[in-house]
């Protein structure tokens, strides 16, 4: 799952970056209103963690630019401001959850977690296909049965090629979506998390499960 976090805060960016990729997100990290939206516009997100305090853009400026309906990500604001009138004004202006500062890691995973599982039309919580099961709440993966162990890009490779059955993935495209857009990898790097996940859906009798369009990309038909 990939994860924006908005927070202006150097020394608590670092930290939560290093605790949500530890829980096994996804995360870019923007420092004020305008680079967040920036990243918006350019990627796409399942959540953004959002401070409302910001620079340049505050808060409810970076939700004003979130899209209606679709796409648009789930957004757990992040804030000091402990009024039930701050709480209300930032979930009318779109904020799906709000959590005050200071808090307990483990319950903004938690939250996370929860918003995840809440219906919408573009995400599923269990996603299953030809005897391969997934829960990204427990990140657990299943092959007729047979418990994998993957690494956490094979993971989030196979989470996102189930998701999106049928879409052909260019290599950039799954290196942004499942490294984080500032990711100093190769796009080659790509081929050797696909052999990995390749080798063990195969070993669990599920081989063949994803196909190399060549010039184009990777997808699950």
């Amino acid at each position: 799952m990939k994860l924006l976090l908005v927070e202006d805060s150097e020394r608590l960016r670092a930290t939560l970056s290093r605790g949500l990729h530890a829980a096994g997100f996804t995360v870019d990290v923007a420092g004020d209103g305008i680079e967040a939206t920036g990243y918006l516009a350019a990627y796409g997100y399942d959540f953004v963690v959002l401070d409302l305090g910001l620079p340049r853009l505050d808060g409810f400026g970076v939700l004003r630019a979130l899209p209606v309906g679709g796409e648009r990500p789930r957004v757990l604001v992040l804030s000091a401001r402990d009024q039930v009138a701050d709480r209300v004004d930032a979930l009318n202006a779109g904020a799906d959850d709000y959590l005050v500062k200071p808090f307990a890691f483990e319950e903004l995973v938690a939250r996370l977690h929860a918003l995840a599982r809440r219906p919408a039309e573009t995400q599923a919580n269990v996603l299953e296909h030809a005897g391969v099961r997934l829960d990204p709440q427990a990140r657990r993966v299943s092959a007729n049965g047979s418990v994998l162990q993957l690494t956490p890009r094979e993971f989030a490779l196979l989470e996102l090629l189930l998701r999106h059955r049928g879409r052909v993935f260019p290599r950039a495209d799954i290196l942004e979506r499942i490294a984080g857009s500032e990711s100093e990898a190769s796009d080659r790097s790509i081929e050797v998390v696909v052999f990995g996940l390749r080798r063990k859906l195969a070993d669990a009798g599920c081989g063949g499960l994803i196909e190399n369009r060549r010039g184009a990309g990777y997808l699950i038909p």
